[in-house]
């Protein structure tokens, strides 16, 4: 298996991967269409801050991550904003490997955490804290929807 760069030339397999991935339980995904994700995946990439991977064997594209490097007070940090692992190699410990070769990457870039959002319900909450990540039990995640501006 070989951790890569994630670039404009993986976008076809990974948005694959992706929809395959959460259009299943327990997130059940509903895209609008394949463009919709092909559009998020774009966005990402042309991120200036973007840091992107894929897990690679015999040429496939097994595993992603989409994230970008989020300023701190002490430095730089790497947000996860999705991590996905092809649903048949879920608990042969791929997973925990891939995010340990993310982990070396971006240490050796000057990178000084990994922070990401998940919900508590789902099997990838245990596979962070199975991963050394842990809560913030203080924090809280909000969010609100903006209507879209008409012109």
């Amino acid at each position: 298996m070989q951790l890569c760069k994630l670039t404009h030339s993986d976008l076809a397999p990974c948005v694959d991967l992706y929809i395959d991935v959460f259009s299943r339980p327990p997130w059940n995904d509903v895209y609008e269409s394949r463009n919709q994700v092909v559009q998020f995946f774009q966005n990402h990439l042309n991120n200036n801050y973007f840091i992107g991977f894929v897990l690679k064997h015999k040429q496939e594209i097994i595993a992603l991550c989409l994230g970008s490097k989020k300023p701190w007070i002490n430095g730089l940090e790497y947000y996860i904003d999705e991590l996905c692992l092809k649903s048949s190699l879920h608990r042969q410990g791929i997973g925990s490997h891939f995010l340990s070769l993310i982990e070396s990457s971006i240490k050796s870039e000057g990178l000084n955490a990994i922070i990401l959002n998940t919900h508590k319900n789902h099997p990838a909450y245990h596979f962070y804290i199975k991963n050394h990540f842990f809560p913030f039990n203080h924090l809280a995640i909000l969010t609100k929807e903006l209507s879209p501006i008409k012109t």
